[in-house]
């Protein structure tokens, strides 16, 4: 039998061969790697960092001009075993130049990454990760939506649909009452707040659902949560409208946060990144820090990346390509592919004939650490999800 390259959990492998109890807990650090990149050092303590993790027999790539201090700063890839990189926070934690911080900063990253994110409690309910993924079902009442505009534009059309979203699944109904998609032009507050307040008022009556509002606008979040609302959906992530952050923190509800550059109108004349993931996570880390200066809670908290937001069809596969990235931050990930141009661009399809790609993305961003899954098609996506999670989260739990 030929040597083989195992893909399954290591612990898990060690158990199936006998080892010793006490061997695998020494043995398990030692059998995960990770890359890790960290941005903006100076010279100093980069060259540091790279004696101390070379010592333990890690590995650090810096900037040519790192040695002889030719350049300001220098990016530092780390590569290294979680033991390797528990004995390198140890030994940064002893010297000077930043770096007793930067160990603190590494090891929250590890853990984030590592770990499943805390529970998300609701007024009527919680989410617990890690079990099986959440489906966040789209009601939009608009009449310019990419895929479903005007056509649940009535109080009875939406309320009909909701329900029906519901009956097939959906864990949480996200009502949008202004389309954001690509070149959407604003719509009013007022207009905002009489087009979704009846819709929830009616569904908070019938039904003990999770319902989520999609909206950038502190007077519609304000309405929206007087009328019962459970969750701010913010595709601004916080920073089109100052007044909404502290709206969120006066309620305590959880909010998602989520990537984009500009507004719906303009996100697509910026789409130019140098490094999509590390720009992204720094932008999301941004609007964490609004939230967290206006006392918003940690544990109230999804991020989004935005696909479609800002970025190219190729960006956004990267994203979902890459999704794991963003678990450092320790939040709950939701992402929303449902029918977007990613898929239309990728398989030349209009968004009514978008399932199928809809679904393939939904399948891998599950894979790649997604918690929620924003979509259209309740019924398919669950199906999908429930087989996503049977090979995926068996895999990290069995």
């Amino acid at each position: 039998m030929i040597p083989r390259i195992i893909e399954s959990d290591i612990r898990q492998e060690l158990n199936r061969i006998g080892v010793d109890p006490a061997g695998i807990k020494i043995m398990v650090p030692k059998g995960e790697f990770l890359a890790i990149k960290i941005e903006a050092l100076r010279p100093t303590a980069a060259n540091i960092l790279k004696q101390e993790i070379l010592a333990i027999g890690g590995e650090a790539a810096t900037a040519y001009g790192s040695i002889n201090h030719s350049v300001k700063t220098t990016p530092v890839i780390i590569l290294a075993t979680i033991r390797q990189l528990t004995d390198l926070m140890k030994k940064l934690a002893q010297h000077q130049f930043g770096l007793p911080q930067l160990a603190k900063q590494l090891r929250a990253s590890i853990s984030n990454y590592r770990n499943i994110p805390t529970p998300l409690k609701f007024r009527r309910r919680t989410l617990s990760f890690g079990r099986r993924t959440y489906i966040m079902g789209i009601l939009n009442i608009t009449p310019d939506s990419f895929s479903d505009g005007g056509r649940y534009f009535s109080l009875d059309s939406a309320v009909k649909h909701a329900e029906q979203l519901l009956s097939e699944g959906a864990d949480i109904i996200d009502i949008g009452g202004e389309s954001t998609r690509p070149g959407a032009a604003r719509v009013s507050a007022q207009q905002e707040i009489e087009r979704i307040v009846p819709v929830i008022a009616a569904l908070r009556r019938q039904r003990r659902a999770i319902i989520s509002v999609d909206t950038r606008k502190a007077p519609v979040a304000q309405a929206a949560l007087a009328a019962g609302a459970d969750m701010i959906n913010d595709v601004s992530g916080l920073k089109y409208d100052h007044k909404m952050a502290a709206v969120i923190a006066k309620a305590g509800c959880p909010v998602c946060l989520m990537h984009m550059r500009g507004t719906p109108a303009t996100m697509q004349k910026n789409t130019a990144y140098s490094d999509l993931l590390g720009e992204l996570i720094n932008e999301l880390q941004g609007s964490l820090a609004i939230a967290e200066n206006a006392g918003i809670l940690q544990g109230k908290i999804i991020v989004d990346p935005g696909i479609g937001f800002g970025k190219t069809a190729e960006q956004s596969l990267v994203i979902v390509r890459r999704l794991a990235e963003l678990k450092a931050l320790g939040r709950p990930i939701l992402i929303g592919p449902s029918r977007k141009s990613v898929v239309g661009q990728t398989l030349g399809l209009p968004p009514e004939e978008r399932l199928e790609g809809t679904l393939a993305l939904i399948a891998l961003a599950i894979a790649n650490g997604a918690d929620i899954v924003r979509v259209h098609d309740v019924k398919q996506v669950k199906r999908a999800a429930q087989m996503a999670d049977a090979t995926v989260r068996r895999r990290k739990n069995g």
